[in-house]
């Protein structure tokens, strides 16, 4: 089915690079019919290369650190005067953990930095909601997408506060979505995508071991961030008008493997 987007207004943040599961969701997006703003926070907006993006998607580009109501104010107010109208999608592609950065593990969390991680990843969802609800941004039946990890269930090594900033991100998601669900007919989802190769997953110590550990579980591999953005186009589309409140696993079946044939082989040989 195409043009699954046609005649729909979004934001997509989170875009720095064609790495980005954001930048991929921004080029489907276009490809099916959206006009849509593209938002990150200044400093990520010079590290990056979104003016490309932008001009590849014929796409405005409003600058916005997602911790600021202030600047979330300007976002949606300026979005709906460059889109002409409210929005009818929203992706949330935002995280990041100075402990991460910084190489601290989990029992030396600086704590300042812990809270300016839930901040980034988490609460900036919130805000972000919150923006759109006081300025009745939202067009009826919109839908909202947040990028998820499945350590907000799990434990995992060297995911430190991270863990913690994305169960918050998917119960505000929950909170959200019951709320802008009775109000507008809004919904609000996060999906749980498999370890993805972008520069912020990168960043994350281990991270070859977890992506490695994670295709070989998974029946169908690991998704790539091509598909993931496949699968954010069909939730900002009509077809899933009745979706919401979820956190959707797109992890090539990871979730729900206990063991599988390739890790079998790879521990019999460590153990020989």
């Amino acid at each position: 089915m195409p043009n699954l987007l046609a005649g729909k207004v979004g934001i997509i943040s989170g875009a720095l690079n064609e790495k980005s599961i954001a930048w991929k969701v921004a080029q489907k997006a276009h490809a099916e019919g959206a006009r849509f703003v593209l938002t990150n926070a200044p400093l990520a907006m010079r590290m990056g290369e979104i003016n490309a993006l932008a001009e590849e998607c014929n796409a405005p580009i409003i600058a916005a650190d997602a911790t600021s109501v202030e600047d979330l104010e300007k976002l949606f107010s300026g979005a709906q005067e460059q889109l002409g109208g409210k929005i009818d999608f929203v992706l949330h592609s935002i995280g990041m953990s100075p402990n991460i950065r910084k190489g601290k593990h989990y029992g030396e969390l600086n704590y300042d930095w812990f809270q300016k991680t839930l901040d980034i990843s988490a609460l900036s969802l919130h805000k972000m909601l919150h923006v759109a609800e006081k300025q009745d941004a939202l067009n009826e039946w919109g839908s909202v997408v947040a990028l998820s990890y499945i350590a907000a269930q799990r434990a995992f090594l060297d995911y430190t506060d991270m863990s913690q900033a994305k169960a918050v991100l998917e119960s505000i998601a929950r909170s959200y979505g019951q709320r802008l669900g009775k109000q507008k007919k809004v919904r609000v989802n996060t999906v749980s995508q498999s370890p993805t190769k972008t520069t912020a997953g990168a960043g994350i110590s281990g991270f070859d071991a977890f992506y490695d550990y994670a295709d070989k579980l998974s029946p169908l591999g690991n998704a790539p961030a091509e598909a993931c953005a496949d699968y954010c186009i069909s939730l900002f589309s009509d077809l899933t008008r009745y979706v919401t409140m979820q956190n959707l696993m797109h992890d090539g079946g990871f979730s729900t493997t206990g063991i599988s044939e390739e890790m079998v082989e790879v521990l019999t040989k460590a153990s020989s």
